[in-house]
């Protein structure tokens, strides 16, 4: 408060000769302090000393809340159509009040941050029940926020120790106790998998005797064995098990947006050059028509027509097994179009019309669909998304035939890594190197 009444001293001195404004000087400095000390309570930390906010995020909660004091007082003054104040010693004002702010409020952070490194004790020392990625993300947190006040004095765990705390490994989970005892411990963190209920409860009733802080860092990747994500919301935690960046809207626009500009680009630039030429290639190869049209399961299973252009003899049939390699019904100029992708070119009617994207996982035959789906747990996880062109299971070696032993595994294994890792630059990406790989040529492709 006192450096926003020096800045209101500074600005009322330059501009004295201006009588509105001296006339209106109580009121609009009570206004605004009113109005600060509203904005301020909800946007910037109200302790400028708190050991556990980095200077980045200091800097960010009063920037925020003098942004948003500012456009709170000029919006009321414009609705109400008072000219208290022109708009140039706003703009003073606000300069040397956020400046004085921000700066006395780093300054004060330094001392209190120097002080504590120099001559302080630490205050707080604490073990660690379980090194798993909660429990070690937490040590590196207190070690970056305060790593005097807070000393780890140790990690107990049973099985495999990540080699950055290992160092720490003061014993198995049975040793924690009488170590507390021994080294007068005064908080303990347990992070092993929730469901050790009976192991929990006794290390909290053992605290509760020791007069040690009992923490609960949760480890559910430990507890349901794979990945989990916490993000938060007004009533709280929510957990998923699958990280999935398209189920966001945002992302969901961004990717469509992409996919019909460059479905666009191709339809319109390339699409009048290149495909008169194939289609009568291929007319001249085989009789039959130049496009093969399929149904194949997109998103959520949904069936859709899948075109490609024909690369098979007609009066052979088996449309629905999969080519192999040599395979007599694939016609000489289908080879090429295989060889070189270009059979999937008609495809990018089906992204213009929303069946698929550019990039996503291959959709694949329906019998392959209920014959993978037995065997596979995960594999109905890839048809969360929509189905594309090209995939990342394509570009990294697995595509054509899936009759090896894990070859379809592999192929679902990078489906899913792309749907959990989704980015427009990873997509720019895949279309990079399904391009060289037109060019350079795939064993796999035939």
């Amino acid at each position: 408060m006192l450096w926003i009444f020096g800045a209101f001293r500074v600005v009322s001195y330059y501009h004295r000769g201006d009588w509105q404004f001296v006339g209106t000087y109580p009121s609009l400095l009570a206004i605004y302090i009113l109005l600060w000390w509203i904005v301020a309570g909800h946007f910037a930390n109200p302790v400028p000393v708190d050991r556990l906010t980095s200077y980045t995020e200091k800097f960010r909660s009063v920037l925020l809340t003098f942004l948003l004091h500012g456009i709170l007082l000029t919006g009321g003054l414009l609705v109400l159509q008072l000219r208290v104040l022109p708009i140039r010693f706003l703009m003073m004002l606000y300069g040397l009040a956020g400046g004085a702010v921000v700066g006395s409020r780093l300054v004060i952070a330094f001392l209190y941050r120097a002080y504590r490194y120099r001559w302080a004790r630490p205050h707080c020392r604490f073990v660690v029940v379980g090194a798993s990625r909660s429990g070690c993300e937490l040590y590196h947190f207190l070690g970056v926020h305060e790593p005097v006040a807070n000393q780890c004095a140790g990690f107990f765990a049973d099985g495999p120790v990540p080699e950055d705390v290992q160092h720490l490994l003061r014993g198995g989970v049975a040793d924690v106790k009488a170590f507390c005892e021994r080294e007068e411990i005064d908080e303990i963190y347990f992070a092993l998998p929730l469901n050790q209920t009976a192991f929990l409860e006794e290390l909290s009733a053992f605290a509760d005797d020791h007069f040690i802080a009992f923490r609960i860092v949760p480890d559910f990747e430990g507890t349901l064995h794979k990945g989990v994500n916490v993000h938060f919301h007004d009533c709280g935690p929510l957990l998923t098990v699958r990280q999935n960046p398209l189920g966001f809207r945002v992302n969901q626009l961004v990717k469509r947006v992409f996919d019909l500009a460059f479905s666009g680009f191709v339809i319109v630039g390339i699409f009048p050059v290149v495909l008169p030429v194939l289609a009568l290639l291929i007319k001249l190869d085989s009789p039959g028509p130049v496009l093969f049209k399929q149904l194949r399961p997109g998103r959520r299973n949904k069936l859709f027509p899948c075109y490609k252009l024909r690369t098979m003899r007609m009066d052979l049939g088996g449309n629905e097994l999969q080519a192999t390699k040599g395979d007599a019904r694939v016609t000489r100029i289908g080879r090429f179009l295989r060889a070189s992708s270009l059979d999937e070119l008609p495809q990018f009617f089906n992204v213009w019309l929303g069946h698929m994207s550019v990039v996503g996982p291959r959709p694949n035959m329906v019998s392959q669909l209920e014959e993978y789906s037995k065997y596979i747990r995960v594999y109905a996880q890839r048809h969360t998304v929509t189905p594309g062109i090209t995939g990342y299971a394509q570009v990294n070696g697995f595509r054509g035939e899936t009759r090896a032993e894990g070859a379809m595994e592999k192929r679902v294994e990078y489906d899913l890594k792309y749907m959990e890792n989704w980015s427009l630059l990873l997509d720019l990406k895949i279309i990079g190197q399904t391009v060289r790989n037109m060019i350079v040529g795939e064993k796999n492709a035939y």
